[in-house]
């Protein structure tokens, strides 16, 4: 566990998220500690409306003003505060293996970290995290909680999930979509490997469940940038065959590929109100990770 922490945890991107937090940018369900607002009304916290006194009802709370000028009884209600719950939803198919040589990580260790400092910042924060891993199925779920122990469960989870299988993005969205209980938000770390469309209708099952969605598209550089120059053996992943070829015949065709699948995915999000965030893991992960949640802090809720 200790070497999990030291792996995941890194101390220069935690003091760079301090002070930061994760807020929902829409209304979230719960009543207790956390920056956030319920859309459940009761009688404390901050002033959002009246409604009419029917009998029963607590006399503490009529306006008086509103019935000098009036002669009509009516009642304040406020919103109450609430924990935020997020879901950490981490892609461990073989894809995510893949490192190159301009990068510190691997695809999945570095979708591991943002998800164990996300995790950390959560639970710092007084909210509840719950994390799930996946390929083609669900491999781990942990149910959100916002004790301070929790966090060395998601360690646990984060260091025994090896990227070994094969994936299946658009099903296993949906599946999760339906095993997610409480609305909050949902992170989700992939590389997305995977038809576009159907990631596309899964996310949507996210928001027409009524999450907060954030896209963390993880890449290596030379995925991105296919910086191959001599006859190459492209080892092949999640059942696809080995392939010897001379990439500089293939880079244009796969560049435009890349960029189209990139725009799709962009747009798709963007038309579904879904945080994308691309991710290069040769970038500093403390300042795409704090850059990110600082934007994120000045939207409104």
């Amino acid at each position: 566990m200790v070497e999990a922490k030291k792996k995941y945890l890194d101390p220069q991107t935690l003091s760079k998220l301090d002070g930061l937090q994760l807020r929902a940018r829409k209304i979230v369900e719960g009543y207790v500690a956390g920056p956030h607002r319920s859309p459940y009304h009761g009688f404390s916290i901050e002033f959002t409306q009246h409604r009419q006194y029917v009998p029963g009802d607590d006399l503490r709370h009529v306006d008086w003003k509103v019935f000098g000028r009036t002669d009509k009884v009516y009642l304040k209600q406020y919103e109450e505060e609430t924990n935020l719950v997020s879901y950490l939803l981490l892609d461990t198919s073989e894809s995510m293996s893949y490192q190159g040589q301009s990068s510190p990580l691997s695809k999945v260790d570095y979708a591991k970290c943002i998800a164990a400092s996300l995790a950390y910042l959560v639970l710092q924060q007084q909210d509840s995290v719950g994390v799930s891993t996946f390929d083609s199925k669900v491999r781990r779920l942990i149910h959100p909680s916002g004790q301070p122990s929790h966090m060395q469960q998601v360690l646990s989870v984060l260091e025994q999930s090896p990227a070994e299988k094969k994936t299946s993005l658009g099903p296993l969205f949906h599946d999760l979509a339906e095993r997610l209980g409480k609305r909050g938000i949902v992170v989700i770390l992939s590389d997305l490997f995977d038809d576009p469309e159907k990631i596309l209708a899964g996310l949507q099952h996210f928001r027409h469940r009524q999450h907060d969605v954030i896209l963390f598209h993880v890449l290596d550089a030379d995925e991105r940038e296919f910086p191959f120059h001599q006859m190459t053996r492209f080892c092949g992943m999640e059942d696809w065959p080995d392939q010897i070829t001379d990439p500089r015949q293939l880079r244009q065709s796969y560049l435009r590929e890349m960029d189209h699948f990139l725009h799709r995915i962009a747009r798709g999000c963007r038309e579904q109100r879904v945080d994308y965030v691309p991710l290069l893991t040769n970038e500093s992960l403390d300042v795409a990770l704090s850059s990110y949640l600082a934007g994120r802090m000045v939207q409104k809720t």
